[in-house]
């Protein structure tokens, strides 16, 4: 689930706290992961969106192959990737944060 915010630093308090981990990427000001057994969520500095406005929801598989997502009959958009393929995109939109799952505390 990725949910836009207008307050990363109280959002990511908050979200620690509710979630019980911190996150295992923070990029200052713009975005939060965290990554459980059960759950891949993350927050953004959007100002496309209203804060609180889920931006995607998808799943986390080992086994895809690639990237994918398509456009529900709500509007909302699903997404399938891999971790990797999460770190991609992460690294493909900051250059230079080097965001690898493996080596992240999560």
């Amino acid at each position: 689930m990725a949910i836009a915010t207008n307050n990363l630093t109280a959002t990511i308090q908050d979200y620690s706290q509710r979630l019980g981990a911190d996150p295992c990427i923070v990029i200052e000001n713009e975005y939060a992961l965290w990554r459980t057994e059960t759950l891949n969520i993350s927050i953004r500095h959007d100002s496309n969106c209203p804060t609180g406005t889920v931006r995607h929801v998808g799943w986390e598989d080992p086994t895809a192959s690639e990237f994918s997502q398509e456009t529900d009959v709500n509007g909302l958009i699903w997404e399938r990737f891999s971790a990797a393929d999460q770190a991609t995109e992460i690294n493909n939109i900051w250059p230079g944060i080097n965001y690898r799952p493996q080596d992240s505390k999560c």
